[in-house]
């Protein structure tokens, strides 16, 4: 797992928790085969960067990486998009051309928004699964293809199969390896990271010294639900940057929906009271909340571990026992610490 965050260490796909160890531990396993990997998380969990992890890693790194968002382009356009076409198959064909598959040749496609596509599409899709092999629109002669297939959703596939939306025996195709990409709200301990991360980058493209941010709007950021996931975590930041004039962030320079939140988004447990379809780690998801309110304790008490393991219930050898077993470090001068 080292290895593979040394070799493609993203910039947005970052963090300790133990849901995402587990994400670096199965790119790092799936990276180096051929097989089809159905990626699913919500809408700006980094669907994107999990696809170019898994080709960066693996042997075909050196190859093209081509992604395709299906719901972007009309249905009308997509398949000559997809599958290229040959002068004159259509008002506009002026001259031969090839299409995503053929210039992922020998590397990876990555085909976002899967759930989008066409019946028609999806027949040919499940095709070029099975045999490796399509025809250009208007064209006749048979073209092979080496190509490693990453698909992506933000729908349920499996519902959508139920419902006839969406051709089950193509569902089965895809979803060989399958990767749950955790929402925002499901791996909080994360927040300081990729804070910290975003704060440095758009600090830097701006040439100031990285912003502090007051514990008052450090609480509000770990209670709110994130609803946009890290796509939201990063505007957020960037509005910081951009309209800061004090080099710290209060409480009250976040936007009005992190202050005026309701008592049900401030549940920290409400993310995880609804089952999800694919089951869940509950080891897993126990181990990120203690580490949750652990941080949260740490950063209120400015470091000081007696009084953290005070706001917690137990006693400071019990506390200093957590850190340990989950290497939880705290730094007085981390972003987090204004």
């Amino acid at each position: 797992m080292e290895q593979l965050k040394d070799r493609y260490y993203l910039n947005k796909l970052l963090g300790q928790s133990t849901r995402m160890k587990q994400l670096y531990a199965t790119i790092d396993k799936v990276a180096n085969s051929d097989s089809t990997v159905l990626i699913c998380g919500e809408s700006g969990t980094g669907k994107e960067l999990v696809a170019k992890a898994i080709h960066y890693c693996s042997n075909r790194l050196d190859k093209p990486f081509v992604p395709v968002n299906c719901g972007a382009i009309p249905n009308e356009l997509l398949e000559s998009e997809l599958f290229g076409h040959e002068k004159g198959a259509f008002t506009g064909a002026i001259n031969t051309r090839k299409g995503r598959f053929e210039l992922a040749d020998s590397g990876t496609i990555m085909l976002d928004e899967i759930g989008e596509l066409h019946p028609t599409l999806q027949v040919k899709l499940l095709r070029i699964i099975q045999e490796r092999e399509f025809e250009r629109v208007g064209g006749t002669k048979t073209l092979k293809i080496d190509v490693r297939i990453l698909a992506a959703t933000n729908k349920n596939l499996e519902v959508a199969t139920k419902n006839g939306d969406f051709r089950e025996d193509l569902f089965y195709r895809l979803n060989v390896i399958p990767i749950f990409l955790p929402p925002l709200r499901e791996r909080k301990d994360d927040l300081p990271v990729l804070t910290e991360h975003f704060m440095t980058a758009f600090c830097s493209k701006q040439g100031k010294e990285p912003l502090k941010i007051t514990p008052e709007a450090v609480n509000l950021m770990m209670k709110y639900n994130w609803p946009g996931n890290v796509r939201e975590l990063e505007t957020l930041i960037e509005r910081c940057v951009i309209l800061d004039d004090t080099g710290v962030v209060k409480a009250e320079n976040l936007p009005e929906r992190f202050i005026q939140q309701k008592p049900s988004q401030l549940n920290t447990t409400q993310s995880l009271m609804e089952l999800p379809l694919e089951g869940i780690d509950l080891n897993a998801i126990l181990d990120d909340i203690e580490n949750n309110f652990i941080t949260q304790a740490l950063q209120r008490a400015g470091g000081v571990k007696s009084k953290a393991a005070g706001m917690l219930g137990l006693n400071r050898t019990t506390f200093l026992e957590k850190l340990k077993k989950r290497r939880i470090e705290f730094k007085d001068k981390d972003i987090f610490g204004a």
